[in-house]
């Protein structure tokens, strides 16, 4: 395994793969990797010939008040990780590398980045379709894996993937779980016992409601209040909505076409989302693609 952290060494890397004529997987993350980036990585590497993993805390995708200065890193663990599943190339650069002074350039992605997150997070998704956007650009996979709990991410990147005509192939794997029902996150490393418990209640919350959709309840108001139900020891939710699963405009009356019911919520400081899919099996396959290794 390479770990590179400048461009034009990862620029010399690649090419070498390409002059090969082998594959490449690519699997973006902030670092602090666990299990979640885990299964993508295993997803990459059974699927393609080589995989090139960025670990790279993205400081335009965080407010003014958000948690960058203390989001958990351990990257002696990251590369540790890379090393052990077979990753070809680690690429790790400083802010300086990705934002030169004199880097002015931003993605918007319109309407779909304005709801669920986007409603809390002002110019959150401006940021993350810029680096992902630029991390595509130099690293050119012909694969790039994501996970299903940042729902609203993995649709704002699609968006951005088709309306560019970026020549990439977009898979998003099944939220990764533990083994009490909590999404995995690199943000669960700041709850103390007692939060973590309560955290709980949104992992439940969504449980509860897609049992009843799978059940036959279709009225989206129920769907949402039985989840909050669960929630209600949380400090705050921001939201817990139910939405079409490919624009995310908010759902209302009678489900009739393939949704998501996503949540966000804060419990002492800790800033968690999650989310299920509520649609026929068939339907969820078409957002949602997992090969196991």
């Amino acid at each position: 395994m390479r770990i590179i952290r400048t461009i034009p060494e990862l620029k010399v890397a690649l090419k070498a793969l390409r002059d090969s004529h082998r594959s490449i997987g690519f699997v973006p993350t902030m670092g602090f990797l666990h299990e979640g980036h885990a299964s993508l990585i295993r997803q990459s590497t059974a699927r393609c010939d080589a995989t090139v993993v960025s670990v790279f805390v993205n400081p335009t995708q965080f407010g003014p008040s958000e948690d960058l200065s203390r989001y958990p890193r351990d990257l002696e663990r990251d590369q540790n990780l890379c090393l052990r599943l077979g990753v070809a190339i680690l690429f790790m650069p400083e802010a300086s590398e990705i934002y030169p002074t004199g880097f002015s350039t931003s993605i918007s992605v319109g309407p779909i980045a304005d709801a669920l997150c986007g409603a809390f997070r002002p110019g959150h998704f401006r940021g993350v379709a810029t680096v992902v956007a630029k991390l595509f650009n130099l690293v050119q996979p012909d694969l790039a894996f994501f996970g299903q709990k940042d729902l609203q991410q993995c649709a704002i990147i699609r968006r951005v993937v088709k309306d560019l005509n970026l020549p990439v192939d977009i898979l998003v794997a099944p939220t990764v779980r533990e083994a009490d029902g909590l999404a995995m996150s690199s943000r669960n490393s700041y709850l103390v016992p007692a939060d973590r418990e309560r955290a709980l209640g949104v992992s439940r919350g969504l449980a509860k409601a897609e049992a009843a959709f799978r059940a036959g309840e279709r009225d989206a108001a129920a769907l949402e209040a039985m989840a909050r139900a669960e929630m209600s020891a949380a400090d705050e939710i921001q939201y817990c909505s139910l939405v079409d699963l490919s624009t995310l405009d908010s759902l209302a009356g009678t489900v009739t076409r393939p949704a998501a019911l996503a949540a966000a919520v804060v419990i002492g400081g800790t800033r968690l989302i999650d989310n299920v899919i509520l649609a026929p099996s068939g339907e969820a396959a078409q957002f949602i693609s997992h090969q196991e290794p």
